[in-house]
């Protein structure tokens, strides 16, 4: 049985029930109710939505939503910014589903359910409730249509005369049919989808993929009281990122800092009963013996301080894994974000704070600033 030719039991025009809930088939310009008593889901065609297998080897959701777009651009004809991109679950280890939708399509369903009352619905590619195959593909034909789930977790529509090709394009497959039967040499096995089930597996769909991220995100609950507690939550987490991101140029002055305690201990062990002013570097270069009349300059603190004022405003951007100085170089390594520019923006943050500094990205992703004192 296809996924959107499951029993339907209502319609939207029903005045019997508000539709407040259930699962709800979408085709056309109408939302059919396919089960009741279900939290509000919306299995939209998966003819408009193209699902893909995304390498996202990175180590929270924050960065592998920054970097999707660089990891999908080559892989579709549309321009980036054209199209809304849903990160959805892991299928394998540094590997997730991702779906990718027009703009345009995307408002329309949006709109559309919140003028059927469920605006807050869940919106999942209906091919996503067909069972994932351990090998092959799951395949449903029904009325001029065949949506495919294939073993990796992904899948896609096509009229049902191109089944045949796409099939023989992925070197013939095993097949299990939950629709029409297949031609024989085409279906390995048949199975039939449980009615009864179709609530479960709507769930397991929203958990791999809901389609409702970003800018078309559900912006309230149902009930005021909860809603309250989403919001508390929702601002407690938008504190926290503006904590994470300025516990990077934080790190940079504690060590600023830790230095300069570790200096003013030396200098008191070296000269006991000196006064140091607040102006350490000054302070200790004055009890050094000048050669020559001149006296030594101590670079690190002020450039350590610069450089960290400076990558202020870029704070969020990256992530500070080493500072090392040597002679008159300080030397950082970033774990940064995947931006193709920001090396070039620090670069110019740099040398409008009058640091002068080389900036450059390694093959893996990490940026490392050489500033010189100099």
């Amino acid at each position: 049985m296809s996924p959107n030719t499951r029993p339907n039991t209502r319609g939207v025009s029903d005045p019997s029930e508000p539709p407040a809930a259930g699962v709800w088939t979408l085709a056309g310009d109408r939302l059919i109710i396919a089960v009741r008593d279900w939290p509000a889901t919306i299995l939209v065609p998966t003819g408009q939505v193209r699902l893909l297998a995304v390498d996202l080897p990175l180590p929270s959701h924050a960065r592998r939503v920054a970097a999707l777009p660089f990891a999908i651009e080559d892989r579709i004809a549309e321009p980036v910014d054209s199209v809304h991109l849903a990160l959805g679950e892991a299928i394998a280890p540094g590997r997730y589903l991702v779906g990718v939708v027009r703009h345009e399509t995307m408002a329309g369903w949006v709109a559309q359910a919140e003028e059927a009352g469920i605006g807050h619905a869940a919106m999942v590619p209906d091919v996503l409730t067909l069972p994932r195959p351990a090998e092959g593909w799951a395949v449903s034909q029904a009325g001029g249509r065949a949506a495919v789930r294939d073993a990796e977790g992904t899948g896609f529509e096509v009229p049902a005369a191109l089944l045949r090709p796409a099939w023989e394009a992925a070197a013939r497959p095993a097949v299990t049919s939950y629709g029409e039967r297949l031609p024989d040499d085409m279906q390995q096995g048949a199975a039939t989808l449980d009615p009864s089930a179709f609530g479960p597996a709507a769930a397991a769909a929203v958990a791999a993929l809901n389609l409702r991220q970003g800018a078309y995100a559900v912006r309230k609950a149902a009930g005021s009281g909860l809603w309250r507690k989403f919001a508390w939550v929702a601002a407690i987490g938008a504190a926290a990122h503006v904590v994470i991101a300025l516990g990077d140029v934080i790190m940079l002055r504690s060590i600023a800092d830790r230095r300069e305690a570790e200096a003013r201990a030396t200098a008191s062990l070296a000269a006991p009963g000196v006064a140091l002013g607040d102006d350490l570097a000054n302070s200790i270069t004055g009890m050094l013996p000048a050669g020559g009349g001149a006296r030594v300059p101590q670079p690190f603190l002020p450039l350590v301080n610069r450089v960290s004022v400076a990558l202020e405003p870029l704070a969020g951007a990256f992530v500070v894994r080493a500072m090392t100085f040597q002679g008159k170089l300080l030397t950082l390594d970033l774990d940064a974000s995947p931006d193709a520019g920001l090396v070039s923006r620090i670069e110019a943050t740099l040398k409008g704070a009058g640091v002068g500094a080389q900036v450059v990205r390694s093959p893996e992703g990490a940026i490392r600033i050489t500033a010189s004192a100099a």
